[in-house]
């Protein structure tokens, strides 16, 4: 095996907190940002964060081991080895944006230390047990696609499936960009808000009845090609979201998502959990919302 193989980010286009209730979501590998596992020579700087988080994994992982709880083959003890002659993830990925960085070091890990032919169900319950160290708990999603290298729809919880996507430009007026709020954000705060709203039957009726139909006809217009289809959909999102997930937008650009809103230039949304990160964008007409968006870092993502 490789040790310095890549494994890439991903952007989950679809389905952030509509998918904890059983909606189709839709993430796409994104090579961006990558990273690989590397060993740190002498003179190499000393990163404290990443270096003490993957001890503290491989204590966690033993833990496991020694309690019965992996039933999945992982060589645990050159793991730890390793990690005591220096291994280290080399990542440009940036932790806490939303965009897969304990998924595409889990992913790595499982590729290097992990063994046997497993179906894409078994490694997302494999990647599922293994990142919960970093979330409390995961669905596996995130490290499943960095390993495949391959968008992944879910179109429930037990079907799960690597799929094609039309070819979508890389540039295009017509764009789809990621907004950087230059803000990192905890993951797990944000969902337990959530599903704490969840527990109001008129804010369920409003998840059930209006963002999963609005998120499903997203990304059904996105896998056939639909670009009229995909764009209602978008601008019903991004006015759904503004209406009903205030908390997990962040404060300084809830006016920049009312101004797309009331312009109609172009229309934001959350790009997984919220709270910070990435933003994802959708304009008709990239230079002009280049110019609009000048003081904010965005980068055109597909072009439909």
């Amino acid at each position: 095996m490789i040790l310095k193989k890549e494994f890439c980010s991903k952007i989950l286009l679809f389905g952030e907190y509509s998918v904890i209730k059983d909606s189709m979501a839709l993430a796409v590998n994104y090579h961006t940002f990558t990273g690989h596992l590397n060993f740190r020579q002498s003179d190499s700087p000393f990163n404290q964060y990443r270096d003490m988080e993957l001890s503290s994994f491989a204590q966690y992982m033993e833990r496991l081991e020694d309690a019965g709880e992996i039933n999945f083959e992982f060589d645990t003890t050159s793991f730890k080895f390793d990690v005591a002659q220096g291994l280290f993830f080399d990542s440009t990925i940036p932790q806490g944006y939303g965009v897969g960085s304990s998924g595409a070091l889990i992913a790595a890990l499982y590729d290097h230390y992990g063994a046997g032919n497993r179906s894409v169900a078994e490694l997302k319950e494999i990647f599922s047990v293994m990142e919960s160290y970093f979330h409390g708990a995961s669905s596996g999603f995130d490290p499943l696609i960095s390993y495949l290298d391959s968008p992944v729809l879910i179109r429930s919880k037990n079907d799960v499936t690597p799929v094609d996507i039309p070819e979508y430009k890389s540039e295009g007026q017509r764009c789809i960009f990621l907004l950087n709020t230059g803000r990192p954000r905890r993951t797990e705060p944000l969902v337990n808000l959530f599903l704490e709203k969840c527990s109001n039957e008129k804010f369920m009726n409003k998840i059930n009845n209006e963002l999963i139909p609005i998120n499903n006809r997203c990304i059904e217009g996105f896998l056939k090609g639909d670009a009229d289809q995909f764009v209602e959909g978008f601008d019903k999102l991004s006015y759904f979201q503004y209406k009903n997930f205030s908390p997990m937008i962040p404060k300084l650009y809830k006016d920049l998502w009312k101004q797309g809103l009331k312009s109609e230039e172009f229309y934001l949304k959350l790009c997984g959990a919220g709270g910070g990160g990435f933003l994802l964008g959708m304009t008709r007409d990239f230079s002009k919302t280049k110019r609009t968006l000048s003081n904010y870092e965005i980068m055109p993502l597909f072009g439909y």
